[in-house]
């Protein structure tokens, strides 16, 4: 069955609200422009209407699309949902729509999705940290499109980023965990492969562990995917050595949950027969039992200024500077002196 409804026009608001065609596409695209009761008219005849603005055409007339393509590596956990809440809303305050692809952390797929959105005329990229092929590197420089990276800190990558040292945010976790008298250490790391931010954790712990003159070689490190199951079974694997750690670092908070849940299934008690540590300080964080001992990331600032900043190379053209905002070591309830044996 057809329809005899034809689709409201630009035109058929001008017409209604006894404007011109250019004021009501003034008070779509720069509001601010028209006078309060002019404006107040069109949008109630576009409620009315049931207007619809052609994209494409907007898109064709400012060669621009108005939307923000980003790539993050999950969705199945709260990591980057925070930082990405708030990046979204600043899109929308400056009048653009994110679309967000998910990795599943592998760098074939991120690449394929890099493409793909610029293939649907992203205006611009956010992704997640710096760790991608030459190949890709290549094809953003050709490509001209706006890229900044979050999440991770690096001084000289190529990409401009907002984001935080890794390296020294997870030294400064485990230099408290050593302060505490804890020598025998374990790690549950996520993969580092292709994953600077879990390379850089890793480093991190390394530096405390060699500064305090024990040797890292002696620290068993169990890489695995982000997911509490994993972190359970890590865990697991960790104090069924003839030595088990009186201190686990955990690469995330998602992997230190995984480690608690593990440990209230094995008996052991934490605080006191082992601390357990996380990274993040997403809200699960605050809410386990016991509350877990992390690095409070600063995710809605992240997100807020990597939107500010992007949108400001997409709009001026402009280069993205780098910025590195501080994340620190949030004490919990997880981390306590060693038991004496």
């Amino acid at each position: 069955m057809t329809s005899n409804r034809s689709v409201p026009t630009l035109y058929d608001v001008a017409k209604t609200a006894g404007v011109s065609t250019a004021t009501v596409s003034r008070c779509l695209n720069s509001p601010e422009q028209v006078v309060e009761h002019t404006r107040k008219r069109v949008l109630e005849v576009i409620n009315q209407l049931g207007y619809t603005p052609n994209f494409g055409a907007r898109a064709m007339a400012a060669k621009r699309t108005y939307t923000i393509g980003a790539v993050i590596p999950t969705m199945e956990n709260a990591i980057f949902a925070r930082g990405l809440q708030a990046f979204q809303e600043e899109l929308r305050a400056g009048g653009y729509t994110l679309l967000v692809s998910s990795s599943a952390y592998d760098p074939q797929i991120e690449e394929e999705q890099i493409k793909a959105l610029i293939a649907r005329g992203a205006d611009g990229l956010l992704l997640i940290g710096h760790d991608r092929t030459k190949t890709v590197s290549e094809f953003l420089r050709k490509q001209g499109t706006p890229a900044l990276a979050a999440w991770s800190y690096e001084a000289d990558a190529e990409l401009p980023s907002i984001g935080f040292d890794n390296r020294r945010a997870m030294r400064s976790l485990t230099e408290e965990v050593l302060a505490l008298g804890h020598t025998r250490i374990g790690v549950i790391s996520g993969i580092t492969d292709g994953n600077d931010r879990a390379r850089r954790r890793v480093e991190g712990i390394s530096d405390a562990v060699t500064a305090a003159g024990l040797d890292m070689a002696g620290v068993p490190v169990i890489e695995t995917p982000y997911d509490i199951a994993n972190g359970a079974e890590a865990f697991h694997n960790l104090m069924q050595a003839d030595t088990p750690p009186t201190a686990v670092i955990c690469g995330n908070d998602v992997l230190a949950a995984g480690a608690l849940k593990a440990a209230g299934e094995m008996g052991i008690e934490v605080p006191r027969d082992v601390s357990v540590t996380g990274f993040d300080d997403i809200e699960l964080a605050g809410i386990l039992t016991p509350p877990l001992t992390t690095v409070h990331v600063p995710h809605r600032e992240m997100g807020r200024r990597a939107a500010r900043t992007l949108l400001a190379m997409v709009q001026k053209g402009i280069t993205g500077q780098t910025v590195q905002l501080e994340a620190k070591v949030c004490l919990r309830g997880s981390l306590a002196g060693p038991k004496a044996d």
